[in-house]
């Protein structure tokens, strides 16, 4: 008796004989597939860093921009970030090279699985890096690292980004019980760690400093209108006047929301996932309505900034069926998936 099984979609699973072992479609890899999506903004940035003005020296330059960032912060900072800007200064063409090739580089190691592991590796310390000699640790110092902005910096992310998606072997997923994709490298108190951390953090830089200041706020985004598109102009346009006339409120909220976001993966899950799409779609309106997609329409830009960074990182601790059934390479049937059909066969 050869037998069948037919999922609700038509498919069929296998024919073998009775007893013989259900054979499913591989699923894809969810982690694999975060893996390929932060290759993709390794690659962004890289091809950002390509424009012409990378290349140049002086204060019109990648150097010039560099220098930019140094008034405000401690000695050690600014120190540092100078020195970058003086080297860059001095050979833009030959660094800015490097720079591009060295993300390049993260970008299809990632995406070639031989060095997966590598890449992610190499990319932890160039994003530490590029934090602090390039960005001036995010403005930390400086008291301008409003998530509203981008704060704490958006490469920081990468970093993150790098541990959460770490390749493990394969211990079968069917025994597997993470309740988020973040969980799979290192397990889920590890993961729920590491999101706590993040959302404390931009809790707290939504109210210290420059962020809970509206004029600072209104600022942060008038700074960004120049060589936008006219229809980004206009929704800054009414993002300064909002945040000019309630950017207090605004980082109280969005302190609030950092908060109940930090303990939402202690939360059940429907709870959990509640909190998420709010986070999403606040962060889509942040990126959009304040950050102006990272600047990049206008250029200039090194990198998309935080939003599509925190949306990211939500996706991979939205929780997963806590029955398995979605999780790749499930073994079991469950009624209502599948049917099971016997044919007599010569």
């Amino acid at each position: 008796m050869a037998t069948t099984v037919t999922r609700t979609d038509g498919t069929s699973a296998g024919g073998g004989f009775a007893g013989d072992p259900v054979r499913r479609a591989p699923h894809p890899d969810p982690v694999r597939t975060y893996q390929l999506v932060l290759a993709t903004i390794w690659l962004l940035d890289a091809v950002l860093q390509l424009q012409p003005f990378m290349f140049t020296k002086g204060s019109n330059g990648f150097s010039g921009m560099l220098n930019s960032l140094a008034p405000g912060n401690p000695g050690v900072v600014s120190h540092a970030v100078t020195w970058n800007a003086s080297i860059v200064d001095h050979a833009p063409i030959l660094t800015n090279t490097l720079f591009v090739l060295v993300q390049f580089a993260i970008a299809f190691g990632i995406i070639w699985r031989r060095t997966t592991k590598l890449a992610l590796a190499v990319s932890i310390p160039w994003s530490l890096g590029v934090w602090w000699f390039g960005e001036a640790a995010g403005g930390i110092f400086q008291g301008g690292a409003t998530p509203f902005g981008g704060g704490p910096g958006a490469v920081l992310f990468y970093a993150v980004f790098a541990v959460l998606l770490w390749p493990t072997a394969d211990r079968g997923d069917f025994e597997r019980s993470e309740p988020f994709v973040a969980a799979r490298s290192f397990g889920a108190s590890v993961a729920k760690a590491v999101w706590v951390v993040v959302w404390g953090v931009l809790a707290v830089l939504a109210l210290v400093g420059s962020g809970r200041s509206p004029e600072a706020l209104h600022d942060l985004v008038a700074g960004l209108d120049s060589g936008q598109p006219g229809w980004l102009a206009s929704i800054d346009k009414a993002s300064e006047s909002f945040l000019l006339h309630h950017g207090t409120t605004a980082a109280i909220l969005l302190a609030v929301l950092s908060v109940v976001a930090a303990i939402s993966v202690y939360l059940p899950t429907r709870m959990t996932q509640v909190v998420l799409v709010v986070v999403i779609v606040t962060f889509a309106v942040i990126w959009v309505a304040v950050q102006n997609f990272g600047g990049i329409l206008a250029g200039g830009a090194t990198d998309p900034n935080s939003g599509p960074l925190v949306i990211l990182l939500a996706l991979l601790y939205w929780p997963v069926d806590p029955s398995g059934s979605n999780r790749p390479g499930a073994s079991s049937l469950n009624v209502g998936e599948v049917s099971v059909r016997g044919e007599w066969s010569a």
